[in-house]
């Protein structure tokens, strides 16, 4: 059987965005309605500016002290967020997502935003054949020093 694909993983087909300029309360606002865990910052028509995650909202938010009212998503953002092609495997993106130390994979198709790929939708099977990747890309590097 072949390894799913990381948009036939995926459980929302629509993507869940918000301006630059839409607050950091509006945002959380936005991915609670959404019940997702990170929503896209984008400028019209489609341009992908950046991605507002929930760790986002602890660390640059929260932990910080700063009002949400008045601190926007382009401000707290993490910028220009790594992307892949809707094809990549599943275990690639966790792979991917382990060494890179983040959760959420914007899935791009030429110009065009697609979804975003979430560990949540990985399965138990696929993000164990990802840790063993990543144990052996780990001895590799130990090996040659």
């Amino acid at each position: 059987m072949d390894e799913r694909t990381v948009f036939q993983s995926i459980t929302r087909k629509h993507v869940v965005r918000v301006g630059p300029q839409a607050t950091v309360r509006d945002a959380a606002c936005v991915m609670t309605r959404a019940n997702c865990g990170s929503v896209l910052v984008m400028e019209p028509p489609d341009v992908l500016l950046g991605i507002l995650t929930e760790r986002d909202l602890m660390t640059r938010v929260l932990a910080k002290g700063l009002d949400p009212d008045r601190a926007t998503a382009r401000e707290v953002m993490t910028p220009n967020p790594l992307c892949v092609p809707p094809e990549t495997r599943v275990s690639d993106a966790v792979l991917l997502m382990l060494e890179r130390g983040f959760r959420h994979l914007p899935l791009v198709s030429g110009a065009r935003i697609v979804g975003v790929f979430s560990v949540r939708d990985a399965l138990p099977r696929e993000i164990g054949a990802a840790v063993s990747q990543a144990e052996f890309h780990e001895q590799v590097n130990d090996a040659l020093g």
